[in-house]
């Protein structure tokens, strides 16, 4: 996956070598004020497009002087700004941040209940991650934004997968509703015989046990199926429990299949074993696709995207989840939270989410009805179930939830979730593993 999520510690440390960073200006006849913003600089072509008519046609409406600042997330700049910014607290009026960012830079921002509460009783309820993620002593800190949300669910191999697994995917989950009977035989145990069978056949699963963001993700929602909290939700070290027990007992038998060099991987080592034809399934957002659309044809039109298998807990989704933060010593808090309402209309969602093909996972679950995902090809229908769709029978997932957030986010940033599985490929005992854990665990639960 491209977008790079850096953690606190080397924020702060670099936040001073912020750039200055180019701006697009938009100016209106008889401005009523003036609004600085900071978006993510999107990696699909046109997506920032769309985006700048969007703020235009909210700024000539309102008429308000706007400039905007697309911060690319190549040297993490993104997050680096925002970390300056609360540092300096002066800046943008409002800022897109990701996951913990909201609850890192909670004290300089301003509370958003009111758009929230605009929103909900329009669209329905957020999630409960984008509430554990998003909300501060009892306040929304920032409100959930659909560019830049997005999953890391199956993305597989319909013929490798077939062919040496025995596993039709466009079966289990075709492009269009689905009755829940065809996918319930997609378990943990089913998977682990795929990768077995994948691995033998020279096309491993590319699971990373990196210590990158990704590998915390992918491994994160392996632990939720089962159960297996590493600390609970009342900030409990549980890491030599029956469930963690029970799970790693499944992982030593899963990490024997997965690549050599799973150990080392980076966010990129996956999408390149997609592309490059050397893994049957790996777990990412339609951007290895994309690319192999362009690089690698014949993989792209081989390549289905599906939900993760269920497990003893359920079915869960790796999700990365973005917002946009209004910083309370913004220049301009009204005109920032009615553009972020404004961004966040399902007609504005859409028009970004179909430029993005679908990249884009809108926050409220009403959304996930929009076309664009029926209608991206080739294969046509690939990213059809990318978002959870209701016969899924399937949450969002964060790493480390529902551990409270100040011992989650060091648990995520330290990648604990893939290193305790790491040291099982390395051939340590479950035994070792756990007390290895439950060191790491104890120097900041305490």
């Amino acid at each position: 996956m491209e977008i790079e999520r850096p953690t606190r510690r080397r924020v702060l440390k670099t936040a001073a070598a912020t750039a200055v960073l180019p701006l697009v200006h938009i100016r209106t006849a008889g401005a009523a004020g003036k609004l600085n913003i900071g978006l993510w600089d999107h990696w699909v072509p046109g997506a920032n497009e769309v985006m700048q008519k969007q703020v235009n046609a909210w700024a000539e409406k309102n008429k308000v002087e706007v400039t905007v600042d697309f911060i690319t997330s190549s040297g993490k700049k993104i997050l680096i700004t925002a970390a300056a910014e609360h540092q300096a607290s002066n800046g943008h009026d409002f800022i897109q941040m990701y996951n913990w960012d909201v609850g890192n830079f909670a004290n300089r921002l301003e509370p958003v209940d009111d758009v929230v509460k605009t929103m909900t009783d329009k669209f329905g309820g957020y999630g409960p991650i984008s509430e554990y993620l998003g909300k501060s002593e009892g306040h929304w800190s920032a409100v959930p934004s659909s560019t830049g949300t997005l999953n890391l669910t199956c993305c597989g191999r319909i013929s490798m997968l077939k062919k040496f697994a025995g596993i039709d995917v466009q079966a289990m989950f075709p492009a269009g509703p689905a009755d829940p009977k065809a996918s319930e035989g997609w378990t943990y145990d089913a998977f682990l015989k795929a990768a077995e069978a994948c691995h033998k056949a020279g096309f491993p699963f590319g699971l990373g046990l990196g210590s990158t963001d990704d590998s915390t993700n992918n491994t994160g929602v392996l632990y939720a199926a089962f159960g297996a909290d590493l600390v609970n939700e009342k900030g409990e070290i549980t890491v030599d429990s029956p469930a963690v027990r029970n799970f790693l007992e499944y992982a030593q038998k899963l990490v024997k299949f997965l690549p050599n060099d799973t150990v080392s991987y980076d966010d990129a080592s996956n999408n390149r074993a997609l592309i490059s034809g050397k893994s049957a399934l790996i777990m990412n957002p339609p951007s290895a696709w994309a690319v192999a659309k362009r690089d690698a044809p014949a993989v792209a039109e081989d390549t289905w995207h599906f939900p993760m298998p269920i497990g003893p807990k359920g079915r869960f989704i790796p999700y990365n989840f973005s917002f946009y933060g209004t910083w309370a010593f913004g220049k301009n808090k009204t005109a920032s939270k009615e553009l972020i309402a404004h961004l966040q209309q399902r007609e504005q969602v859409e028009g970004r989410c179909v430029v993005s093909e679908g990249y884009d996972i809108p926050p409220l679950v009403s959304m996930s009805d929009f076309k664009v995902w029926e209608e991206v090809n080739p294969p046509k229908g690939t990213v059809y179930n990318y978002p959870i769709r209701p016969w899924h029978n399937a949450k969002q997932n964060m790493t480390a939830y529902p551990a409270p957030r100040d011992k989650a986010v060091q648990m995520f940033n330290r990648a604990v979730h893939p290193t305790l599985l790491a040291k099982l490929h390395s051939g340590q005992s479950i035994d070792e593993a756990i007390t290895w854990a439950k060191n790491e665990l104890e120097g900041f639960t305490r």
